[in-house]
């Protein structure tokens, strides 16, 4: 849908630059999960590392080809794999984070010093 250098609307390009940016998100919520303790996401609540580590893996992969092969973003996968990464993003991370921060060696009572 995107190869070549022929002229497409603007709302192909629309599109394109939304695939562009939800794989942005995707591939963000995926290194960040990486980079988290796996011991953090049970002591949150949340499902263990290993599964959101597929969740966002695959939701990746549906990222990257809704944007090399121009899937349409209205379709049903690559809507899937950005809400997906957003709910990793809104719910997940805070949480995650808050806690892998608690036990820094650097916070004070007040905070960091």
């Amino acid at each position: 849908m995107f190869s070549g250098f022929t002229a497409y609307s603007p709302l192909t390009w629309l599109f394109f630059v939304l695939a562009v940016a939800a794989f942005v998100v995707e591939v963000w919520a995926f290194t960040d999960v990486l980079r988290r303790p796996a011991g953090a996401f049970p002591a949150t609540g949340k499902q263990t590392k290993p599964l959101w580590m597929i969740i966002l893996g695959v939701a990746m992969l549906i990222g990257f080809s809704g944007v090399a092969y121009g899937l349409s973003l209205i379709s049903i996968l690559p809507l899937a794999a950005f809400i997906a990464a957003a709910i990793y993003l809104t719910d997940v991370r805070p949480k995650v984070r808050e806690f892998g921060t608690g036990g820094s060696s650097r916070q004070g009572p007040y905070g960091p010093w």
